[in-house]
């Protein structure tokens, strides 16, 4: 008994402690929310809540607790404008794609990308020079960075680690009486020796809602054989909005016992990657629906499984009737629930044995490599053993090689793969400008993989599969000005536009001067604009000004714009 009290006595400050997080709402209006913590992104998990604003710019963003600015980040892409937030509950507040920062924070910040020479920014905040009280305002929402529209996107995260924690743990007032949509369940074969009524390939089963539950259409016994797994597509949804959002728990039964139970109350930024092993990729890369599946593959290091039993791998081999029951739940308590059963019905198939070039390994490392390419795989790029497979086609004339078909996009890689071209026989002249692009099997169209000249290859990072070839990129960016006249007169009072645009390696980097001084030019990434507000400050004004802009890709080529105005 003492020595309870003992371990009570020890642990019951860090409880208490635990508990004090008493946070406020971020904004001054009814949250609704357009996305969810851990919701199904391309290539990872949502770290955090997107709270709609009114499909509008510019309200009021608050501080939901007592605490101070520890990081600013300002970004083209990515989160935009964004303020970190550190409490003393030891947790992290994040607010980002906002559209302007509080007055003493935004000239703190204008002060440092002008000592920079550079609107990207990232900086770490000393404690005392930022602090803020619970409801101060800290900046107003906007639609910055890689938004699809104005909302704010706001998180809570473990300050040490900083793993993002569900925001809806912490009582935001966020209504949520609607329940977990599910529309179909997918039945996976897991090996080479099973199938699904009697086919040797995965089949998907739409379900409807009767009685309180979702029942499989038209039937409620499927045939299966040997180690199969499930997928279930599906939906949360809260009060107010139409937006699809993500599960937070899923739970699987298999004959009455728990064979699999996830939940999403936080992971790692390291770990969201493995989004990809989480759900059916082959089917979002083909049809772009999600299925969640509810067993794991032997490379898949997600912490957010509670439970599992063979790995949630259904064993069907004994001629049986066995029942499945799958549970979805918010964190407001609503369920969606099915049930159905799985029939074990062997029957002989007649399969096609595919053609591969090699076997791989997702735990050890891999390589592939011919006379004109070299392909390497680390340990755990992969989630499941491969039968690899290659070819090449021929190449067309703004390729400088043929096109090598790594395998296909249906198949994810967790880790980038390092591919090489050699490239000793082509032009010296062009070594520099030679870079790798993937081919969009259905349009054709080129996109840059990257890559740099090094001793006769041509070697860069892919982080899929698919058509790559190596081309040369010789082509400056566009500049084109959209606040100036033909005849160069201003068309904007307060501001200098432009447009930039590459034709394939992208915008590197950019560089504007005003009378030879180095001027603040803000960049949109999804709109390709860069903008200059007239600052009276850093610039006199009344005169006329020198205007010199440069734009660089990744292939160093540059293009030069120039003019003079008055202003």
């Amino acid at each position: 008994m003492k020595n309870v009290v003992f371990i009570l006595y020890i642990f019951l400050p860090w409880i208490s402690f635990s508990q004090e997080v008493s946070y406020v709402s971020p904004v001054k209006i009814p949250i609704y929310l357009s996305g969810s913590f851990a919701e199904l992104r391309s290539n990872h998990f949502h770290s955090g809540i997107d709270i709609k604003t009114q499909q509008r710019t510019g309200l009021g963003i608050y501080a939901v607790a007592d605490g101070f600015i520890s990081r600013i980040v300002v970004s083209p892409g990515g989160f935009g404008l964004a303020l970190y937030l550190d409490h003393p509950n030891g947790q992290t507040s994040v607010y980002a794609h906002l559209q302007k920062f509080r007055d003493d924070i935004k000239d703190y910040v204008k002060d440092i990308q002008y000592e920079r020479e550079s609107f990207n920014i990232d900086i770490k905040v000393p404690e005392d020079q930022f602090r803020v009280n619970r409801g101060d305002l800290i900046g107003l929402s906007g639609n910055s960075g890689s938004s699809g529209g104005p909302h704010l996107h706001f998180e809570i995260r473990d300050t040490k680690s900083e793993e993002p924690l569900n925001p809806l743990q912490f009582d935001f007032p966020v209504a949520d009486n609607t329940a977990p949509k599910m529309y179909s369940i997918m039945i996976v074969p897991l090996n080479e020796f099973s199938h699904v009524d009697y086919q040797p390939k995965k089949k998907a089963f739409p379900v409807r809602y009767q009685n309180g539950r979702y029942h499989v259409q038209d039937t409620s016994v499927i045939s299966a054989y040997g180690n199969v797994g499930i997928a279930v597509e599906a939906n949360d949804f809260f009060d107010g909005s139409a937006n699809r959002c993500g599960i937070y728990s899923m739970k699987l039964w298999f004959d009455g016992e728990l064979y699999y139970s996830a939940q999403m109350d936080r992971f790692s930024f390291d770990e969201s990657r493995y989004i990809n092993s989480y759900i059916d990729y082959a089917e979002y890369i083909t049809t772009k629906r999600r299925y969640q599946k509810t067993w794991i593959d032997p490379g898949n290091r997600l912490s957010i499984y509670d439970h599992t039993q063979r790995g949630g791998n259904l064993k069907l081999t004994d001629g049986n009737l066995h029942p499945v029951k799958i549970e979805l739940r918010d964190l407001n308590g609503n369920t969606a629930s099915i049930e159905f059963n799985l029939l074990s019905r062997y029957q002989k198939i007649e399969r096609k044995d595919g053609n591969y070039t090699q076997y791989m390994s997702y735990d050890e490392p891999n390589d592939f490599s011919n006379d004109e390419i070299e392909l390497e795989l680390a340990e755990e790029t992969l989630y499941d053993d491969l039968k690899f497979s290659y070819k090449k086609i021929n190449f067309s004339e703004e390729l400088f090689s043929e096109i090598h078909v790594i395998h296909n996009n249906t198949v994810p890689l967790h880790k980038n793969a390092i591919l090489s071209f050699k490239a000793d026989h082509i032009d010296s002249r062009y070594h520099e400008k030679l870079l790798v692009v993937h081919i969009d099997t259905i349009t054709g169209k080129l996109s840059t993989a990257g890559g740099r000249y090094d001793e006769g290859n041509v070697v860069t990072a892919i982080r899929s599969f698919g058509n790559y070839a190596l081309t040369a990129d010789t082509v400056p960016p566009l500049i084109v000005p959209l606040s100036f006249k033909t005849d160069g007169e201003l068309k904007e009072s307060s501001r200098i536009r432009f447009r930039i645009t590459d034709n394939l390696s992208g915008i590197k980097e950019y560089h504007g001067t005003l009378d030879g001084e180095w001027a603040l030019f803000e960049y949109d990434a999804k709109t390709n604009t860069i903008v200059h507000y007239f600052d009276p400050k850093r610039f006199k004004l009344g005169k006329r000004h020198t205007l010199v802009l440069q734009v660089t890709d990744h292939k160093d080529n540059m293009r030069t714009y120039e003019t003079s105005f008055w202003k």
